[in-house]
């Protein structure tokens, strides 16, 4: 039995006020730990935001390195690439940086194994017109091959092969409204598109349309071969690994909108640019009559017309995927953001 009053009883109690007295300034340390390094990261949070960098997307995307990027638009003909190159021409000085376009021969859409060296070579030391945005009618060029550092970011447009189809037909005959003086190769030629199948003609005869998948697959030989299954998976596999985006021309609008997300340096302001100006229907044929349907199932029922559709499915596919998680993104896919750590040595 301890005594209240015994020296045993004032040890006891005088540790216990020095337990306490330890807790509380243990207590005390970490509260001020805490309030230092919400400090310190309120701090970071605020130089963050003032130099307009919200995450580590960001802090890539303010580096130097987005001013050498540069962009290749391998346009397919009669997929509203007027259109979309109006917009780019017209908010390029605003956004600082250079449109090209890469004028070919004859309108060839292929290079000669040396002029391809040339172009590559060119177009990735050619420092004083970086960052740039580089566009022609001709087929995908693989840069890999010819052991330069730099990569371009590819970008296209495809559009329903029948609809494609019979633009150009119409074209040839009427031209457009964007250069109407010009005579066409088949200007006076008045036979619908309907009748042109109906005889058998040449020049609306399917393979014809086989266009979107060599400009896709690029320059090898087996590209230009009308029907070859290789060119078809060639042009899948070119869209997949060589690709930024690859849009459609019935929904260029968000065709555009993903551009503006993705690469803000080249697209800033496109969108609003492209809804609010005279841009989105540059080029219009002149003279245009949709085709019977008996038309469109003799078409539809052609080799040519199912690989090119193909194509053109997959690439729809692909861009919805895209378009999902940046225009109508998930509070998940929103929230996203990535992070380094364990980086050793220290």
């Amino acid at each position: 039995m301890i005594l209240r009053n015994s020296p045993i009883h004032w040890i006891i109690g005088l540790i216990t006020i020095l337990i306490i007295i330890y807790f509380k300034i243990k207590l005390t340390s970490l509260e001020n730990e805490n309030k230092l390094l919400v400090e310190t990261i309120t701090q970071i949070q605020s130089q963050i935001k003032n130099h307009g960098l919200k995450n580590n997307k960001d802090l890539l995307l303010s580096s130097s390195n987005i001013d050498d990027t540069i962009v290749i638009y391998n346009r397919v003909p009669k997929t509203g690439s007027t259109s979309f190159v109006g917009v780019v021409y017209d908010t390029c000085k605003k956004n600082k940086f250079h449109t090209l376009h890469v004028n070919i021969t004859n309108n060839m859409h292929t290079l000669t194994l040396p002029n391809q060296l040339k172009f590559v070579n060119n177009i990735t030391q050619w420092n004083s017109m970086k960052p740039a945005f580089y566009h022609g009618h001709f087929r995908f060029l693989n840069f890999n091959k010819f052991g330069v550092k730099q990569t371009p970011l590819y970008i296209n447009l495809l559009r329903k092969p029948i609809d494609r189809f019979v633009s150009y037909y119409y074209f040839l005959r009427y031209g457009d409204n964007f250069r109407p003086y010009l005579i066409r190769k088949k200007a006076g030629d008045k036979k619908t598109f309907d009748d042109c199948v109906k005889a058998g003609q040449s020049d609306c005869d399917p393979s014809n349309m086989w266009l979107q998948i060599p400009f896709l697959c690029g320059h090898d030989p087996k590209c230009w071969e009308v029907g070859n299954k290789w060119a078809l998976n060639e042009a899948k596999k070119n869209l997949e690994k060589y690709y930024l985006l690859v849009g459609v021309t019935e929904e260029m609008d968000d065709f555009i909108a993903t551009l503006q997300a993705v690469l803000p340096r080249f697209f800033k302001g496109t969108y609003d640019y492209f809804l609010h100006s005279n841009k989105s229907h540059l080029r219009q044929t002149t003279q245009k009559l949709i085709p019977l349907e008996e038309t469109i199932l003799k078409i539809r029922n052609s080799t040519v017309w199912k690989m090119e559709n193909e194509l053109y499915e997959f690439a729809l596919a692909h861009f919805h995927a895209i378009k999902k998680k940046i225009i109508n993104p998930s509070i998940q896919d929103l929230n996203q953001n990535f992070m380094y750590e364990k980086i050793r040595p220290k």
